[in-house]
């Protein structure tokens, strides 16, 4: 069962920007290592950014770097993705995670799939 609720995915334009939203619960983000990663299809899954809970330090995959941003509202439990200049190689599932257990670095992105806790995923579309 999820424990984390992705939403924000949507079908948009090649430039433009989406920004994804994972809500968690208090329980999660007291302190965790949260993050993203993208299964598009017949592809592997990919990690593409975390950050700790309890740190302003963010890391991210060198595939993406420049157009994700990755950020937090501790008030409002949540975890953002902030996509910018869309492409259409973009166009994938994107899910949130998070592990209790794991601090966060640049050597846990690619285990970002095999986190804890995951969400059901939301879907983005990038069309030319």
């Amino acid at each position: 069962q999820a424990q984390l609720a992705e939403s924000g995915g949507g079908s948009v334009q090649r430039g433009d920007s989406l920004t994804l939203s994972c809500a968690a619960p208090g329980y999660i983000t007291r302190r965790a290592c949260m993050g993203w990663f993208r299964q598009a299809p017949g592809k592997e899954r990919e990690g593409i950014a975390c950050m700790s809970t309890t740190a302003v330090w963010t890391y991210y995959a060198d595939s993406v770097q420049g157009r994700f941003t990755i950020y937090q509202d501790k008030a409002k439990n949540t975890l953002f993705l902030q996509i910018d200049s869309l492409k259409p190689e973009d166009t994938a599932t994107y899910y949130c995670a998070a592990d209790t257990s794991r601090s966060c670095g640049y050597d846990v992105i690619a285990r970002l799939p095999d986190f804890e806790y995951r969400g059901q995923g939301t879907q983005v579309t990038v069309s030319s």
